[in-house]
């Protein structure tokens, strides 16, 4: 039997799966790698530590699932989005790369947005100038480290680094280049309008791929590093976002995810390019060839629950370690025990500033409403409501563009929890599902492989592997409730953005 093998190249991990022929998920192996932030505001990684982690990945997951190299017919890549890889003519990388959270540039988009135009950046690329982006860490590049900006000869983004050193080949994917702020993505090529006016050379940038093109076969150097057969196929495959819509069968109109990692993103198909007027959506190109997507971004979603966790249940850290379960379970189960709204109490979920619906790298998160009464269930409470409260005003431009949204895939490790896929399909009023595959981004990568190999489109492998485990029906008693506290979570920004620029300022933070 031949096997696909997805990998993911995450910003705390690369995680590695194989697939049968059927879509059956049979083994998996995930290996850390360290996030530098030597600034406030500041995020990093060396590229060499994904090369290791991925070779390491490759090599345990066969010893693993005691699989022959020879048997994995083709690979698919997801990864991290907008992290800048700088290479100079040798393919050496230059400096760290600058990450998808790294929040230095808002100087540099504000740059980029009075050079090009708001309107025309917006109509070219679908898309503010947002810190998170490429072409911004490139113009920040060449104003502070310049000695370093007149070595670059090629621009990769993180999985397509790694896809080089495996394939030698140059490559990037419509999905994943829609994040650089250099693609003309109702177009799906390269924008030469942006790249002329930001004077960023358009032959530093790569060929372009949809995400089950081959793109690539792996060099006998790079065989004998995993156990994998030279010349093995490596599909384009995709940013993590569009591959982990795919690994959830977000593939048609009416669909949406919510992917509830450490960011959290609501995601939507589209079958044409469709813009927000205000761009406070993310239009990109999806891993379905000739498809479009729009997205909303939460910058700390599980990232605040994380945050909650590490600062405040030490006890239950402790008791998750004695009875052998997992604290988040723990929490959850606390947090259940808390009323609805926990009793006139609101959480912002800010913590690492902010992208959708308030590009403000500068907004910060917050309790409102304390008092002696609030516990610690209310207070963990309170974090998942406020962030689910956070992911619904994505959900709200979406349906404010016209997207009719009839059910909701959710992925991730909040996805787990019942309790809070209740709460999500309460506060966004439509009823929400879980897929039989788990492996998110990593699992669209290697229907991707499987589609560049086997030649069966990837909306059709979706619909051959994928299957509904759970349905979640809202309950409409909690939905009212939910929609008063959500209409008060709504201005709460607006009133403390000032507060926000003030306290950030003077604690000197970007």
């Amino acid at each position: 039997m031949s096997y696909f093998m997805g990998l993911d190249l995450g910003t705390s991990a690369v995680k590695c799966i194989l697939v049968d022929g059927t879509g059956a998920v049979i083994g998996s192996h995930s290996v850390e790698y360290p996030l530098q932030q030597p600034h406030p505001g500041w995020a990093e990684q060396h590229p060499e530590d994904w090369w290791n982690a991925t070779i390491q990945g490759i090599s345990a997951l066969l010893s693993k699932t005691n699989i022959a190299g020879s048997e994995v017919a083709g690979i698919g890549f997801s990864g991290q989005m907008h992290g800048s890889v700088f290479l100079d003519e040798a393919q050496q990388v230059i400096r760290p790369a600058l990450l998808w959270c790294d929040q230095r540039t808002a100087e540099q988009c504000a740059y980029i947005e009075s050079t090009v135009g708001k309107a025309e950046l917006g109509r070219l690329t679908g898309n503010r100038a947002l810190t998170g982006f490429t072409a911004p860490k490139v113009i920040w590049l060449r104003q502070h480290e310049p000695e370093n900006y007149a070595r670059v000869r090629h621009l990769l983004l993180p999985k397509d680094y790694i896809r080089l050193r495996l394939t030698g080949a140059f490559g990037m994917d419509m999905a994943d280049a829609s994040g650089t702020l250099l693609l003309d993505v109702s177009h799906r090529s390269w924008s030469q309008t942006v790249a002329e006016r930001l004077e960023i050379p358009l032959e530093w940038l790569p060929p372009l791929f949809e995400s089950g093109d081959v793109a690539g076969h792996l060099l006998p150097e790079a065989a004998a590093l995993t156990g994998l057969a030279a010349g093995t196929p490596i599909v384009a495959g995709g940013g993590d976002q569009a591959c982990g819509a795919v690994g959830v069968g977000v593939v048609r109109q009416g669909i949406a995810s919510v992917a509830l990692g450490t960011s959290g993103v609501v995601f939507v198909h589209d079958d044409t390019y469709q813009v927000d007027e205000a761009f406070r959506l993310h239009s990109f190109c999806h891993g379905v060839p000739g498809k479009w997507h729009r997205m909303g971004v939460m910058l700390a979603a599980g990232g605040s629950f994380q945050w909650w966790r590490n600062h405040f249940a030490h006890e239950e850290l402790e008791r998750a370690q004695q009875e052998g379960k997992d604290v988040y379970e723990i929490l959850t189960s606390e947090a259940s025990t808390a009323p609805l709204g926990s009793e006139g109490l609101l959480f912002l979920p800010y913590l690492s500033g902010e992208r959708t619906p308030h590009p403000d790298p500068k907004a910060r998160g917050a309790f409102i409403g304390l008092n002696l009464r609030h516990g610690k269930a209310h207070l963990t409470r309170a974090v998942l409501e406020g962030i689910t409260f956070g992911l619904r005003d994505s959900l709200q431009l979406i349906r404010e563009s016209g997207v009719e949204v009839t059910e909701l895939r959710v992925n991730g490790g909040g996805a787990r929890s019942p309790f809070w896929r209740q709460m999500i399909a309460d506060i966004f009023g439509i009823p929400v599902v879980t897929v039989n595959s788990t492996d998110g981004p990593a699992y669209g990568a290697a229907i991707m492989a499987a589609s560049g190999v086997l030649g069966d489109d990837i909306t059709s492998l979706c619909e051959k592997w994928i299957q509904v485990t759970d349905r979640v029906e809202p309950n409409s008693d909690n939905q009212s409730k939910y929609e008063a506290y959500y209409q008060i979570y709504r201005g709460l920004y607006g009133t403390l953005q000032h507060t926000f620029h003030q306290l950030s300022n003077l604690a000197g933070h970007s």
